[in-house]
């Protein structure tokens, strides 16, 4: 079943199969744990923060018998939703796929439990008008708060061996809004010198997602930029963004925002009782 918000002290729950479609953060309060990610095995001790997005991938769970966790774990695609698309959040998210623990001084492991306690004590007003909008503040504060703290140990880590330079090189095309025009796997891995194979490859191993979505999600605020702007017909759209035709770009539209350009548009209008 999708969970949208979960929130447990059981250390031994983060990698139900309830939780695959979201996003794992849990704190080590006390004690020792270890587990087992990406073939990897990574152990824990106090002010310890774990994120894992699609948290199937973990196993060989095994805590000492003082171990104390609280996580709260969200909808994936609702937190990515959350942030613009050239955010820390998707540098961040590589590097997070290669070692997901970062070591909080005890100020920010403050600030994060206290983050856990807010989305907590609000999870059951699902009967509040703006409850998911509530909740997606709650969240990207939270998000805010670990970036400050994963910004602080990138800030300390090197990376130079080839396949890190590729992703570099990946996302600082993709944060110059090439993707506007430029949507396929061919070109980017033309503008890096390496085979399409190769880079797909290499980004699905590195950061356990695909080069498409990260071009999509470059893309889609791009897209909903234009779509805001109602001097815009959506055949001028079309052109600006390089569709071969306006089919296209409607399928387009249709798979990633859940609506045609057309309803989408209308979504945007002003309703009236």
């Amino acid at each position: 079943m999708k969970i949208d918000f979960q929130y447990s002290t059981d250390f031994y729950g983060m990698n139900s199969a309830e939780l695959d479609n979201a996003c794992m953060h849990l704190l080590c309060l006390e004690g020792e744990g270890s587990f087992v990610f990406n073939e990897h095995c990574y152990h824990i001790t106090k002010n310890d923060l774990v994120v894992i997005p699609m948290p199937d991938r973990v196993g060989n769970l095994a805590g000492h018998d003082d171990l104390q966790v609280e996580w709260f774990a969200a909808d994936y695609k609702f937190l990515q939703g959350l942030l613009p698309s050239n955010n820390y959040s998707i540098g961040g998210s590589i590097s997070l796929n290669q070692n997901p623990v970062i070591s909080l001084t005890e100020e920010h492991a403050d600030h994060i439990l206290a983050d856990f306690h807010r989305l907590r004590d609000r999870m059951g007003d699902r009967h509040l008008s703006f409850y998911r909008e509530l909740m997606g503040s709650l969240c990207l504060t939270m998000m805010y708060d670990i970036f400050e703290s994963h910004a602080r140990r990138e800030a300390t880590d090197s990376h130079t061996d080839r396949t890190a330079y590729i992703v570099k090189q990946l996302m600082q095309l993709l944060a110059t809004g090439i993707s506007r025009t430029e949507r396929n796997v061919g070109y980017y891995a033309g503008q890096l010198n390496v085979s399409p194979k190769y880079l797909s490859s290499t980004i699905k191993r590195v950061t356990g997602h695909s080069v498409t979505s990260y071009i999509d999600r470059h893309t889609i605020p791009i897209l909903k930029d234009y779509l805001d702007d109602e001097r815009l017909s959506l055949t001028q759209i079309a052109e600006l963004m390089n569709f071969t035709s306006l089919s296209y770009f409607s399928r387009y539209c249709t798979k990633h925002l859940g609506l045609s350009p057309s309803d989408y548009r209308q979504s945007l209008q002003p309703k009236y009782d």
